[in-house]
């Protein structure tokens, strides 16, 4: 019974292993995305319009935080340009984030706790590297709301929302 235990001891090891082994090769990878993304934050709060969008794919898609607000890149930025032209964009600011890769290291996910004007976001998203820079080709803004005022934030959105369920109900 103990030279079971120790085969499978090893064996869990071994396994283990392998998948920090498999994360510790995306570190510098993990490195690039963390400057990629804090430079997009960075971008918008200064109401650099065009390096804000350099970071997004041309094929990408802008997740808000109204239900409504699923942009390709295209539509993002003419919804956007006003407020960059204003100088009256967002500052978005990392608190934490988590990344992860694809087995073959072209797509990585994200998901991190922003500090922003509306308090607490959250940010995630899947960025591709596309001739060896990471571009966003998804990015999904939540507004992250505590669990002990949720039933609050249901009732004062519930009027807007259920006119909008029954409209996308019936298409």
């Amino acid at each position: 019974m103990k030279k079971i235990s120790i085969v499978f001891t090893l064996i869990l090891f071994l396994i283990s292993s392998k998948d920090i082994s498999a994360q510790a090769k995306f570190e510098k990878e993990k490195t690039e995305i963390g400057i990629m993304l804090d430079g997009f934050n960075a971008a918008a709060a200064k109401a650099d319009f065009n390096t804000y969008f350099s970071y997004f794919a041309d094929e990408s898609t802008f997740i808000g935080t109204d239900a409504t607000e699923v942009w390709d890149k295209k539509a993002f930025m003419t919804w956007a340009k006003p407020y960059f032209d204003k100088n009256k964009t967002w500052n978005f600011t990392s608190l934490k984030r988590n990344i992860f890769f694809s087995k073959d290291g072209k797509f990585a996910w994200f998901d991190e706790l922003l500090d922003t004007q509306m308090k607490i976001c959250r940010g995630s998203g899947v960025v591709e590297n596309i001739s060896g820079q990471w571009k966003v080709r998804q990015y999904v803004l939540s507004v992250t709301v505590p669990n002990d005022i949720v039933d609050k934030v249901v009732v004062e959105k519930a009027p807007i929302e259920d006119i909008l369920i029954q409209q996308l109900k019936t298409k």
